[in-house]
């Protein structure tokens, strides 16, 4: 039977490994070696690992057995339990050891137990079996820190929620807007975009599709941005209830100087057409009267010709037509426009024919000319009532309120009271005390002081309404005609007042409207190589219009710009109302524009900054001044014609040289006659060599003034002596004609 080997090793400090090793050299393989320190043994004494070999224990075993009963006390030496008391505690401390190893709390007290075995050469030699070694206490306390982290970190994802925002998305809007929206990083954008194959950048813009795209992959709300028409068209949206009737609005239209303001100042008993400058109405303005208890709202619109404009405006905003024609003057131009306006407003006509009580009227002639344009009086089988008035004697006025009552009571016209007031601009201008002022019309609703309204493009909170007589009113109901002030801008004729709820609606259509206003400008047109290389470009005439009214601007502005020349066109570079300022001038000084002034005045700075710069302010108080003024500007940037006229020529035959004088062309007169002092050109092989005048003329060696044809002459001209044979001295007359534009 073979023997098996066993060793125990058993290891105290670092300072004796050594020499026990050299001691269990020397014994034979089967010792055991135990070093006993001098003292107490410590219980922290650290012991190496014992690792055993396989052997088998069954002979050992058998022996032991038939030999025990004779085993004595001597087996049992010293030595003997020495070695199998260490065997046991060395195996059991071990055995501890790993189990606390991974029983251990990391919290616990570990800074005396840092390591509990010493790292030896067998030890390291046998690591796999061993294990590895012990993380240190710092190492620990980081890992715990981390972990820590990570726990807070889950946790605080777990509480913060995604914060949803309604984001208002336009038609066209750009990466870095769209994220400042969305309070989101725009890079973060940038790559989404580009992962669907879009490339762009932070300055891209992109449609209100793809914005809503974005907007809902990063969880937000998209809100489209409603059009002004839209909010418009929700404000209309009311219910047909509670509706009661109001004042009719009647418009009083025809030609020029046919009475209506005199219709107007009759029914009103005031005089109007005093304070317009040559009798004729320059502005439309409205009015309302009481006729037994019942009102009307009259119009006054302008008859010339170049107030169509408002004309138009006027036929829309009303409910039945005044049509001014006078007896001793007939159907005119703007009398067949207004009926033109009417009836595309599909409004009816009431016919006043005015001027009856002067001898050359003819009411019959008037009746049977407005046939023509299918308005058929009553008294021969028509529809159109038609009265025979006179402003003067005041006949039949009576006769005519009544007729535009019949005719409101036929239309039954009602609408809200209590609702938020609407109503039609119909004349803007701006106040030196008071600022901007809007004249409308309340179409519906009722307006009171204080509330907030937008009115074009422009929005303001009602500060004052002042009625047709002058008079502050603190509500005005619909129908009737009012001064309307706190606006923050000068609005245009023609534009639509809505009242709203509040500032921020205000101020949210109004600059939808800008916006929507900007969008819809036409883009540039590229200038064609045609007219880039042309030789004779049109001639411009810049003009800065001021007005009182936006009526009598816009009324000035489409005059000028129906003046057509081939060489020369009006250019109205500003068109606005209040008085001439400094900043006007010096407008006119930069872009050298005439600076006409209608029904304003110059502020004292800008007259004196006139002055000084030698700019000229030209005032005007009929608007066809005004258009005859431009018209003669242009006429003056106008090349003038020149005709010439050939009075005689003459053949040069031989040339002299006379002293004090110099070369001489004697030359003789084939055709008319040559004159002193007139102009004349030498032609030479059909080409003109010189141009400029007759120096002097010789007969027979005297002086002359005039040849006639079939004689001869020396003749000298100013400043030329290269005279040739065969040249040919034309000798005319130039007349320089102005031109004017139409």
């Amino acid at each position: 039977m073979e023997k098996k080997k066993l060793k125990l090793s058993v290891t105290g400090t670092s300072k004796k490994t050594i020499n026990s090793i050299e001691q269990a050299k020397s014994q034979s393989k089967n010792s055991v070696i135990i070093e006993k320190k001098a003292g107490k043994i410590s219980r922290k004494q650290n012991f190496q690992k014992i690792s055993k070999q396989n052997f088998n224990l069954r002979a050992s075993a058998n022996n032991i057995e038939n030999k025990k009963p004779s085993l004595n006390k001597n087996f049992f030496g010293t030595d003997y339990e020495k070695r199998k008391l260490a065997e046991q505690r060395a195996t059991k401390k071990f055995k501890n050891e790993l189990t606390q190893k991974d029983n251990k709390d990391i919290k616990g007290k570990t800074g005396s137990k840092r390591r509990e075995l010493k790292l030896t050469l067998t030890r390291a030699l046998n690591e796999d079996e061993i294990g590895s070694r012990a993380r240190s206490l710092a190492s620990l306390r980081r890992a715990k820190l981390k972990e820590n982290k990570d726990l807070n970190n889950i946790q605080n994802k777990s509480e913060v929620k995604p914060v949803k925002r309604e984001i208002n998305i336009p038609k066209v809007i750009t990466i870095r807007e769209l994220a400042n929206r969305m309070a989101e990083q725009s890079s973060n954008i940038i790559k989404h975009l580009l992962g669907i194959g879009l490339t762009v950048t932070i300055n891209h813009s992109i449609d209100e599709d793809t914005a809503e795209y974005l907007v809902k992959e990063f969880g937000h709300i998209p809100i489209k941005e409603q059009k002004a028409d839209d909010i418009i068209e929700n404000i209309n949206e009311t219910k047909i209830e509670n509706l009661k009737s109001r004042p009719p609005i009647v418009t009083v239209m025809g030609h020029v100087d046919h009475g209506k303001t005199s219709v107007l100042d009759s029914l009103r008993k005031t005089n109007i057409t005093d304070g317009e400058f040559g009798g004729i109405t320059q502005h439309i303005g409205a009015y309302q009267i009481s006729h037994q208890n019942n009102k009307i709202t009259f119009i006054d619109t302008p008859g010339h010709a170049a107030f169509t404009a408002m004309r138009a405006r006027g036929s829309k905003l009303t409910d039945v037509v005044i049509l001014v024609v006078a007896a001793d003057d007939g159907v005119k131009p703007q009398t067949i426009e207004s009926i033109k306006h009417a009836k595309a407003a599909k409004v009816p006509i009431i016919v006043a024919i005015n001027k009856c009580d002067l001898p050359e009227a003819d009411p019959t002639k008037v009746k049977n000319q407005l046939l023509e344009y299918e308005l058929i009086s009553e008294e021969m089988s028509g529809d159109t009532l038609m009265v025979e008035i006179s402003t003067k004697t005041k006949v039949n006025l009576d006769k005519l309120v009544d007729s535009v009552l019949l005719q409101a009571e036929l239309l039954d016209l009602k609408t809200h009271y209590e609702n938020n007031a609407k109503g039609i601009v119909l004349e803007s201008k701006i106040d030196v005390g008071r600022g901007p002022i809007v004249n409308l019309i309340i179409t519906s609703g009722s307006l009171n002081k204080g509330d907030y309204f937008v009115c074009g493009h422009k929005w303001g909170k009602v500060r004052a309404i002042v009625n047709d007589q002058g008079a502050n009113i603190d509500t005005a109901v619909p129908s009737t005609p009012v001064e309307v002030l706190g606006i923050n801008g000068a609005a245009k004729s023609g534009d639509d007042f809505v009242v709203l709820k509040n500032e921020k609606e205000a101020k949210l259509l109004s600059e939808t409207r800008i916006q929507e206003a900007k969008e819809g400008k036409n883009p540039i047109s590229l200038v064609s190589q045609e007219f880039a290389f042309k030789d004779n470009q049109i001639e411009e005439l810049n003009i800065i219009i001021k007005s009182d009214v936006h009526g009598s601007s816009e009324a000035i502005k489409n005059a000028i710009s129906l003046i057509k020349h081939d060489e020369v066109k009006p250019k109205i570079i500003l068109s606005d109302i209040g008085m001439i300022t400094e900043t006007d001038v010096n407008l006119a000084k930069a872009s050298k524009a005439l600076l006409v002034a209608f029904n304003v005045k110059p502020t004292k700075e800008a007259k004196k900054l006139a002055e000084q710069e030698k700019i000229l302010i030209s005032n005007f108080n009929i608007i066809y001044e005004v258009i005859d003024f431009v018209k003669n500007k242009m006429s003056g940037l106008l090349t003038p014609n020149i005709e010439e006229n050939i009075i005689g020529s003459a053949e040069v035959l031989e040339i002299f040289k006379v002293s004090k004088v110099g070369k001489v062309a004697g030359s003789k007169v084939t055709d008319g006659e040559i004159i002193q002092d007139s102009s004349a050109r030498l032609i030479r092989d059909g080409t003109i060599v010189f141009d400029g005048k007759i120096g002097s003329i010789f007969r027979e060696k005297n002086q002359a003034k005039q040849v006639t044809a079939g004689l001869e002459c020396g003749i000298t001209l100013k400043d030329f002596n290269d005279y040739q044979k065969n040249d040919i001295i034309e000798v005319y007359k130039s007349k320089t004609l102005e031109r004017t534009v139409q």
